[in-house]
């Protein structure tokens, strides 16, 4: 056990006795008497035993206490009542005894200390019976245990949503960015290389309309088109934006050059084709067309021409053509990384967006980060009975049995059992506590003065800026105690620093009894908040009225 759980069970310690101290301390004292009233009961049925006293008004009286009836059992000890006769007190105090064997008994002798005398009352005889069993009624066996399932958690139904939310997301990127998509036509055709796609674009050609219709402006746009587009990307890099001469002059430095092995008759075939369809796009001539399809010939024989008269790539060429698809390919897939990681982001955000705005900020980020208190709210929680006479509960972990030893002094004067859950450390923690007081004669118990010696003590114990108010308290089935709550500065363990809380006890008393609830919880805590409004709400001593 580390120096933080001692010193706070010290603490714990220190604060239960002393708040048993503090309500020994707020009893006031009154006098009581007792007698009987049948001689012949049933297996456990009451009796009530009175003892009638009557003595000066300066006389103290000395009553019976604890279990001097033996055999038979004391149920509950009454209080007295009280008649004055001119100088003189009739007393008057009741025993609720019983036995659970039949047979004959014998009440003993009570004694009775009146000022400096003593007296004894009359033994009396009472015949406890057996309780006639209805023989005519059928006996059954032992019902079996009947094994309770626990109750489930709807926590599979929101992991099967997340997944079913995250494979929706999941396909859309694959079917929208990853899949390999057929080719369209025009996809097939821009894979082809350049001498098939021109060839294919003749082909493509002579399947038009353009010469039936005498649309010799379109037909020859065309044409020229295909072969510029073959020299730009085989020969010059310029030819689509190329006026016809500045062409014909980079064709004609190309084959000086040696860089383009094409006959002085191509380049003369190009310029004439080339300017013909100048002038029949700009200058609206109108050539043959037979012609026309003459020079569609002339188009196909120069780009076997150009292809002949282009040089063999070499192998440092073929090396850097590779790495270039290569290094294409994987720009293509670095995009296509970068696309589904911003999709992604893009509706991770939208999602925490729209649920922050719908719940709240703080709830959606402890749903997705973790929060304690949270945790013990939505867990599964437990309704039992604590101490006796019980204190019904519902609590979101069981609690422990946490009594204490006693000092011998204190043991003689009551009785303690103490349940708790959490601890000072653990920033929410539960207690309930019963406390019975032996030898207490005509007392009665100052509820609210004791609940105040309670937070007397925690102030000693270090607690600071206590703030204090109560109310009435009463439970669903009408028990009615008292309240206190408030806030306060509780010291953080093996430190010197404080932290805010709040706090919340609530007191019942019966007789020489006295119930308490206490809880202790961090401040702006909206969970700790919810689950002290649930304990409140289920705490209960009397059982429903049927």
């Amino acid at each position: 056990m580390n120096l933080n759980s001692k010193a706070e069970e010290s603490f714990k310690r220190s604060l239960l006795l002393s708040s048993v101290f503090m309500l020994l301390s707020y009893l006031s004292f009154s006098q009581v008497t007792s007698t009987i009233d049948s001689t012949s009961i049933k297996i456990g049925e009451q009796i009530t035993y009175y003892v009638q006293v009557e003595a000066d008004t300066t006389n103290l009286v000395v009553f019976p206490e604890g279990q001097t009836f033996s055999p038979l059992e004391v149920i509950e000890s009454y209080a007295i009542d009280t008649l004055k006769k001119k100088d003189k007190y009739n007393l008057i105090k009741k025993y609720g005894l019983t036995q659970f064997d039949s047979g004959s008994y014998t009440i003993p002798r009570q004694k009775i200390i009146i000022g400096d005398k003593t007296f004894f009352t009359d033994s009396l005889k009472v015949e406890v019976n057996n309780v006639v069993v209805d023989t005519t009624q059928g006996l059954y066996d032992i019902k079996p245990i009947i094994g309770v399932e626990k109750s489930g958690s709807d926590w599979w139904k929101y992991l099967l949503l997340t997944l079913l939310i995250i494979g929706v997301i999941a396909f859309l990127l694959y079917w929208f960015i990853w899949r390999t998509k057929p080719l369209s036509e025009d996809e097939k055709i821009a894979l082809l290389p350049p001498y098939d796609r021109a060839k294919l674009a003749l082909r493509k050609l002579d399947d038009t309309p353009y010469l039936e219709n005498e649309n010799l402006k379109d037909y020859y746009s065309d044409l020229t088109f295909i072969i510029r587009k073959y020299l730009d990307e085989k020969v010059y890099d310029k030819a689509l934006e190329s006026t016809t001469d500045e062409l014909i002059t980079r064709l004609n430095l190309l084959k000086d050059g040696n860089q383009v092995d094409l006959s002085h008759d191509d380049i003369k075939n190009l310029e004439s084709i080339l300017k013909r369809a100048d002038l029949v796009k700009f200058a609206k001539s109108s050539p043959d067309i037979e012609l026309a399809k003459i020079d569609r010939d002339t188009i196909d024989v120069e780009i076997d021409h150009v292809k002949e008269a282009l040089p063999e790539p070499t192998e440092e060429e073929k090396l850097l053509d590779e790495k270039y698809r290569e290094e294409q390919e994987r720009k293509k897939k670095r995009k296509k990384i970068w696309l589904t990681v911003g999709i992604s982001i893009f509706l991770l955000l939208a999602t925490l967006t729209g649920l922050s705005l719908k719940y709240g900020f703080d709830i959606v980020k402890d749903t997705i980060i973790g929060h304690d208190s949270k945790e013990l709210l939505e867990g599964d929680w437990v309704t039992s009975e604590y101490g006796f006479p019980p204190i019904t509960i519902s609590t979101p972990k069981v609690l422990k049995r946490t009594t204490p030893e006693l000092p011998e002094e204190m043991a003689n004067q009551i009785e303690l059992t103490q349940f708790s859950y959490g601890s000072l450390l653990e920033k929410f923690q539960i207690q309930v506590a019963t406390t019975k007081i032996k030898n207490l004669g005509e007392n009665k118990i100052d509820l609210e003065q004791a609940m105040n010696g309670t937070l007397k003590f925690i102030e000693n114990a270090g607690a600071q800026n206590i703030i204090t108010k109560n109310e009435k308290f009463e439970t669903p089935n009408g028990a009615e105690g008292l309240k206190i709550y408030g806030s306060m500065d509780s010291p953080v363990l093996g430190t010197d620093k404080f932290e805010k809380g709040k706090y919340v006890i609530l007191g019942f008393t019966s007789g020489s009894v006295i119930q308490q609830v206490m809880l202790f919880y961090k401040e702006q805590d909206n969970y700790a908040d919810q689950m002290v409004n649930r304990i409140l709400n289920s705490v209960e001593l009397k059982p429903a009225e049927e």
